[in-house]
C-alpha cells in the first residue's frame, strides 16, 4: 500500500546539493546560441520508427531486448526508458541525444521548483513551496523514494526542472510513465502535440513543446565586436539564430530568440490530483528558467478572472491553458521591438545609403518567414487543447451538467487565446509586408543610384565623343595623305585599287571569325559546334529562320 501525507511534507529534501556547492556559471558568449534545427518527423509517439535513420541499415539496428533485472526496487529507474518502452533501444537513444543533451556540468544545480494547487482551486503560497529541490548524486534513492509519496488534498502539482541531468530525467520517466518523446522532443527543441495513455473516466497524458520567440538583452560590448565579424564574414541565412535589434538604445543589445515550453500533464482522477512537468533548457541557453515560470504561474493564482475559472471547475487543464500564455506575453513584446525596429530601418533606408542594410532586410524576411511557422505551430497547440478533453470528465466526480459547463468554459477561453494569436499573425503580416516594401524601397534606391551613374558615364562618354568628332576629319585627311600609293606619291608601288581589295577582305574575314567565335549569336543555330559555326554565312542563307525566312517576310519577297 502506497503511504501518504499532506501536501506541505512532501518533497522535505530541499538541501540536497548536485556536485560542487556554488551556483553554476556559464561562459558569456558574444550572442545568444543558435538553437538546433527541430526534426520534426521524430516529435510524436505516433511515428513509428523513432529516431531511426532510414538512410542506415536497418539490419544494423539492435532489437528490442529485455530490460536487464534491477537488484533493488529503488534503483529500477535507472532502466528507462527500455523498461517501460521496450522499442527504446540503446541505438536509438543515442540517436535521441536523451543523454548527450541533459546537463552535465557538476557547477549546474538540477533544481526542481514546485506549484500546488487545492482542491478549493487555491494556490499554495510561494513560502510553503521554498526554496526549490537541489539534487545530488548521494541522495538518488532519497529522492525516489519522495516520488513515491502520493500527496492529498491536492488538484495538481506544477513540477519545474531546471539543469536537467540524466537521473532525474529516468526518476521522472519512470515514476510517472512518461512517453520518452516527451524528453526527446523537449531536448532537441523539436515542436510537438500529442495525447497518450487514454483510459476511460481515469485520465490520460498530453504533450506540448512549443517553441516562441521572446526579446532578451545580451552585453552590448561582446556583441558589437561581434557584429563587425559577421557583418563581413557572414554569407548564409540562419533563421535559428538570433536577431540582433540594433534600433534598441540600452546598454545591453536586443535579442530576438527561440525560447521552448515543453510541458507534459498527466491528467489523473486519483486523490492524489494531476502533474504537470515542465523541462527548462540548462543555463548556457539562457532561456526562461524553472523559477521565473514558477513565479508567473504563482501569479495565475492571483489573477480575479482565472481564480474564478478555478472555483468554477475543477478541470486542472486549465491551469496548463494558463501557462500557454506566457508564449502569448513573449510573442507580443517581441514583435512591438521588430516593428520598433522594422520603422528604424525604413528611416535609414530613406536617409542613409548603407550597403549592409539590404543584407540585413532579407535575413529579417527569413526570421519573418520562419517566425511565421513557430505561431501557427502555437495555434495548433492550442487548437490541441480545445479539441482534447480530459477523460477525467466522464468520471462519477462530474454531472453531466457540471461536464458541459467545464467543456463550455475551455472552449471559451482556447477560443479567446486563438483570437489573440490570430491577432499576431495579423500584427506579423504587417510587419512582414513592411519588410518587402522596405527591401524595394533600398532595391530601387540602389537601381536609381545605378542609373545615376550611368547616365554620368554617358555624359562623359558623350563629350569624347564630341572631342572625337573634332579631330576625326583632320585624322582622317592625315592617314589618307600619308598613305604610301601611287596616286599621291609619285615614287610608290601599290595603288588605292589594292588598298580597297586588302582592306575589304581582311575586314570580311575578321567579321566572320567574330561571330564563328560567339556561342549564341542570330546567325547560327544555337548550340553549334565551332565548326559549323565557320559556315554561318551559308547555313544563315539556306536555313529556314534565317535569311529566307526574312526575304519571305518582306512584300514581294521570295515564293
Amino acid at each position: 500500500m502506497t503511504t501518504r501525507q499532506s501536501p506541505c511534507d512532501r518533497f522535505p529534501l530541499n538541501t540536497l546539493h548536485w556536485g560542487s556547492v556554488g551556483h553554476g556559471t556559464t561562459t558569456h558568449s558574444s550572442k545568444p546560441p543558435t538553437t538546433p534545427a527541430p526534426i520534426y518527423r521524430h516529435a510524436a509517439p505516433s511515428g513509428p520508427w523513432p529516431w531511426m535513420d532510414l538512410e542506415s541499415d536497418i539490419i544494423l539496428e539492435t532489437g528490442p531486448v529485455p530490460p536487464p533485472r534491477q537488484p533493488m526496487e529503488q534503483w529500477k529507474w535507472r532502466g528507462y526508458p527500455q523498461n517501460l518502452f521496450g522499442n527504446w533501444v540503446a541505438d536509438r537513444i543515442a540517436r535521441s541525444k536523451m543523454v548527450e543533451n541533459c546537463s552535465k556540468e557538476p557547477r549546474e544545480k538540477c533544481k526542481i521548483y514546485y506549484v500546488d494547487v487545492l482542491e478549493s482551486g487555491d494556490f499554495k503560497p510561494a513560502k510553503d513551496t521554498d526554496p526549490p529541490i537541489e539534487v545530488n548524486e548521494s541522495a538518488l534513492s532519497q529522492l525516489w523514494d519522495q516520488l513515491q509519496i502520493e500527496p492529498t488534498g491536492l488538484r495538481l502539482r506544477v513540477l519545474l526542472v531546471d539543469n536537467m541531468k540524466h537521473p532525474v530525467l529516468q526518476m521522472l520517466g519512470t515514476r510517472y510513465n512518461i512517453e520518452p518523446f516527451f524528453f526527446t522532443s523537449s531536448l532537441n527543441w523539436i515542436p510537438s502535440r500529442y495525447q497518450e495513455e487514454v483510459i476511460k473516466k481515469k485520465g490520460d497524458h498530453i504533450t506540448v513543446t512549443l517553441l516562441f520567440v521572446r526579446t532578451i538583452p545580451w552585453d552590448k560590448t561582446a556583441a558589437s565586436s561581434h557584429s563587425k565579424h559577421i557583418s563581413c564574414s557572414e554569407k548564409t541565412i540562419d533563421t535559428q539564430e538570433s536577431l540582433c535589434l540594433r534600433s534598441v538604445r540600452s546598454p545591453a543589445e536586443k535579442y530576438l530568440l527561440q525560447d521552448l515550453l515543453a510541458l507534459h500533464m498527466i491528467r489523473s482522477s486519483d486523490p492524489s490530483g494531476s502533474t504537470i512537468i515542465s523541462y527548462h533548457p540548462n543555463a548556457q541557453w539562457n532561456r526562461t528558467s524553472a523559477e521565473r515560470l514558477k513565479n508567473l504561474v504563482l501569479k495565475v493564482g492571483e489573477s480575479v478572472y482565472w481564480r474564478q475559472i478555478l472555483e468554477q471547475s475543477k478541470d486542472p487543464t486549465f491551469i496548463f491553458l494558463a501557462i500557454l500564455w506566457y508564449a502569448l506575453y513573449a510573442w507580443d513584446e517581441s514583435l512591438d521591438h521588430l516593428y520598433t525596429h522594422m520603422n528604424w530601418l525604413e528611416s535609414n533606408g530613406l536617409s542613409t545609403n548603407d550597403n549592409h542594410l539590404t543584407t540585413e532586410l532579407h535575413t529579417i524576411q527569413a526570421q519573418l518567414l520562419h517566425y511565421a511557422s513557430l505561431l501557427e505551430d502555437f495555434r495548433k497547440s492550442v487548437t490541441f487543447i480545445r479539441n482534447t478533453p480530459s477523460p477525467v470528465l466522464e468520471s462519477r466526480e462530474f454531472t453531466d451538467h457540471t461536464r458541459r459547463d467545464t467543456n463550455k468554459l475551455m472552449r471559451k477561453e482556447c477560443d479567446n487565446l486563438l483570437s489573440e494569436i490570430d491577432r499576431l499573425g495579423f500584427q506579423l503580416k504587417n510587419i512582414t509586408d513592411l519588410a518587402k516594401a522596405t527591401v524595394n524601397f533600398v532595391d530601387s534606391r540602389r537601381m536609381q543610384d545605378l542609373t545615376v551613374a550611368t547616365v554620368r558615364d554617358s555624359a562623359a562618354m558623350k563629350q569624347i565623343s564630341y572631342l572625337t568628332m573634332i579631330f576625326l576629319p583632320a585624322s582622317f585627311v592625315a592617314a589618307v595623305f600619308g598613305m604610301n600609293v601611287r596616286e599621291i606619291t609619285d615614287d610608290a608601288t601599290e595603288t588605292l585599287s589594292h588598298y580597297a581589295v586588302v582592306s575589304i577582305s581582311f575586314t570580311v574575314l575578321t567579321a566572320w571569325l567574330v561571330v564563328a567565335f560567339q556561342s549564341h549569336s542570330p546567325f547560327h543555330e544555337p548550340g553549334s559546334r565551332f565548326w559549323l559555326r565557320l559556315a554561318w554565312p551559308f547555313s544563315y542563307v539556306i536555313r529556314p529562320t534565317g535569311l529566307r525566312q526574312s526575304l519571305r517576310s518582306q512584300p514581294g519577297g521570295l515564293p
